[in-house]
């Protein structure tokens, strides 16, 4: 008998994750907003009282989301910073990281771009503070190479803030490339290459203003 809590807890997480992935289909083609507890229970395939074992509310389901699909995004965005390699290697690889990522997890980027800015707060919030610590994170990264020598806490933050949200609207817009469209996402990573040599000519002179106000 000493196997039944085991069964149940995994029963319990599978139910769980059905919800989950019930919500992100379904939020394919809507905001969370606008999304119902019902509507997720019988995607779902359970009953509406069996939502409240798991979740408060949809807001509650959405912050769970923040945290899955963020989760996803973790281990990318960490290894676009640690590449090693000249710059333009170090670009070549972080697009194709950022473009394999929205590939693999194509509902995911897609929740995060729209409830970024969507109308449940609690969601909203949960995604800044994710984004914090990404942006933390890439700060300790960038503060280890030898280019942020003489860099205050606050301007590598800052750089660091710029990277992640250049990943992050980089890879809304090789999502929303029209498959369609010969080149569509080509474009895309063109220009964001462009983008991370400015931020990289930027970064490397950064330390030459005059009076080197900082």
């Amino acid at each position: 008998m000493s196997h039944i809590p085991g069964v149940r807890q995994a029963q319990k997480q599978k139910t769980r994750q059905a919800l989950l992935d019930a919500a992100l289909e379904l939020l394919e083609g809507q905001s969370l907003s606008s999304l119902g507890l019902r509507e997720v229970t019988r995607a779902a395939g359970v009953a509406p009282t069996a939502f409240y074992r798991h979740f408060r509310s949809i807001a509650d389901l959405g912050v769970a989301l923040v945290e899955e699909a963020l989760g996803s995004l973790h281990p990318t965005i960490r290894t676009t910073v640690s590449t090693t390699g000249d710059g333009e290697e170090r670009i070549a690889r972080a697009l194709e990281l950022i473009a394999g990522h929205v590939d693999a997890y194509p509902a995911h980027v897609r929740f995060i771009a729209r409830e970024r800015h969507g109308g449940v707060r609690p969601v909203r919030e949960a995604i800044h503070r994710q984004l914090g610590l990404f942006t933390a994170e890439v700060g300790e990264a960038l503060a280890k190479d030898p280019v942020s020598a003489g860099w205050s806490e606050e301007d590598v933050l800052m750089l660091a803030q710029l990277y992640v949200d250049l990943m992050l609207g980089t890879a809304s817009l090789l999502l929303e490339a029209p498959a369609s469209e010969p080149g569509a996402r080509e474009r895309v990573s063109r220009m964001a290459a462009r983008q991370m040599r400015l931020i990289g000519i930027g970064r490397t002179h950064w330390l030459d203003r005059p009076g080197g106000d900082r």
